[in-house]
């Protein structure tokens, strides 16, 4: 029976882990993961108190245990639906930089899956979600459905490790695949398993390295094109 989480000296090479799914092990540095979460700390500072700001959201008739600032796109629940303002509040923009990580990321992904090749080239970064955290925190199974397009994510991994679970299309159930997302860590998914059920089912308390911009926690980057 594996543990929750792997063993961190253990070899981690990029690899495809799922049809469409592809994991890139320490793809960026600890200067990139501190100057991205100082840079979540000061847009998630500008519209903190506003109907925009980082918040804990409601789903169904409970509340996320993950604190959620959305960028580009205000993702709404109840019902789910992207906005571009809230209560004449603007949404903040996706970063420019977002753009070029994701067109990076992309590029290394393709060259694992061919499934991601046809978006390594004209990815649009218009939407995008900060989520913190917490070391209690998780995030049950859920398929990203409110974007129209079928473009990948990219999800960035910064501070404590992680465990991702990638599902399949059909429900929440098994089959899975479990991998440990560390500090710096990226995953991609698109192609026939975008539409997967996916989570969080825990973070490993105190393993965020010095010098990520995290004393407790994780951040997780989310980067999406939201047109076709």
């Amino acid at each position: 029976m594996p543990s929750l989480f792997d063993a961190p000296d253990l070899p981690r090479p990029a690899r495809e882990i799922a049809p469409g799914v592809v994991h890139l092990p320490g793809a960026l540095d600890l200067p990139q993961q501190e100057s991205l979460v100082s840079q979540a700390r000061d847009i998630t500072r500008s519209v903190a108190g506003t109907p925009v700001g980082m918040r804990r959201p409601l789903i169904g008739g409970g509340q996320m245990s993950v604190h959620v600032l959305s960028l580009g796109h205000h993702w709404a629940t109840n019902p789910y639906r992207l906005v571009r303002q809230v209560a004449g509040h603007a949404v903040p923009g996706v970063p420019g930089n977002y753009q070029q990580l994701a067109v990076e990321f992309l590029r290394q992904a393709a060259a694992i899956s061919p499934a991601l090749a046809p978006w390594s080239e004209g990815f649009r970064a218009e939407g995008g979600l900060v989520n913190y955290y917490p070391p209690d925190a998780r995030m049950g199974m859920h398929v990203d459905a409110d974007e129209p397009s079928g473009a990948p994510v990219i999800s960035l991994s910064i501070g404590d490790t992680a465990l991702f679970r990638m599902g399949n299309t059909l429900n929440r159930h098994k089959p899975w695949v479990d991998v440990s997302l560390l500090s710096g860590d990226v995953i991609i998914f698109g192609g026939p398993s975008r539409r997967a059920y996916h989570g969080v089912p825990g973070v490993q308390p105190g393993t965020a390295p010095e010098g990520c911009g995290l004393r407790e926690g994780r951040i997780n980057i989310t980067i999406r094109q939201v047109g076709e």
